[in-house]
C-alpha cells in the first residue's frame, strides 16, 4: 500500500512504514504532530533510535528496545504518547536465510531473547527448527543484531 506521503512524493511502490519509536501514534497522525525536533533519538539509553529526513526511525541493527518510556518522556509534541496501550504491534520474523532452517545448529536468536519467544523444535536428522511465538514476542528486537545471517526482523 502507497502512503499519502509517498503518493504526493511520486513514490509508487509499496513499502512498509519506517518503525516508529515505541508507543507512535498512527503513521499519518505521527507525521502530522511530530515537530522534528529528534529530541527522543537521544534520549534512547540503546541508542536505536535515529532521524531520517527529520522524523524518528528505530533501527534494531543497533541494539533492542527495553521499553523505558525515555524517547516519550523527551517528546514534547507528544507524538509518542505512552497512553496504556502496547508499545507496537510489531513481532520477530524468521527469513529463509536462517542458520536453523538450513540444517544448521544456532541459537543465538534464543540466547539473546529476554522473553523466551524463540524457542527450538527438535527434529529428526538435524537441528532444531527456530519457531517464534507471536503471543510472548513483545517486538523488542533483542533477537536481530546478535543473528550471523540477518535472518531475523522485526514488523
Amino acid at each position: 500500500m502507497v502512503s499519502r506521503r509517498q503518493f504526493l512524493r511520486g513514490d509508487f511502490k509499496s513499502r512498509r512504514a519506517p518503525q516508529r519509536p515505541p508507543w507512535a501514534l498512527a503513521e499519518e497522525s505521527f507525521i502530522d504532530v511530530c515537530s522534528r525536533c529528534g529530541d527522543c533519538a537521544p534520549a534512547c539509553p540503546t541508542k536505536i533510535i535515529f532521524i531520517v529526513r527529520g522524523f524518528p526511525q528505530v533501527d534494531f541493527k543497533r541494539g533492542e528496545c527495553s521499553f523505558c518510556g525515555e524517547c516519550v518522556a523527551a517528546c514534547k509534541p507528544r507524538a509518542l504518547v505512552r497512553d496504556g496501550r502496547e508499545p507496537w504491534s510489531i513481532k520477530a520474523q524468521v527469513a529463509a536465510d536462517c542458520f536453523s532452517l538450513r540444517g544448521v545448529e544456532c541459537r543465538i536468536c534464543g540466547d539473546h531473547c529476554p522473553v523466551t519467544a524463540i524457542r527450538f523444535s527438535p527434529r529428526l536428522g538435524g537441528p532444531p527448527l527456530v519457531e517464534i511465538d507471536a503471543n510472548t514476542c513483545n517486538g523488542c528486537g533483542a533477537c536481530v543484531a546478535p543473528c550471523p545471517v540477518a535472518a531475523l526482523s522485526v514488523y
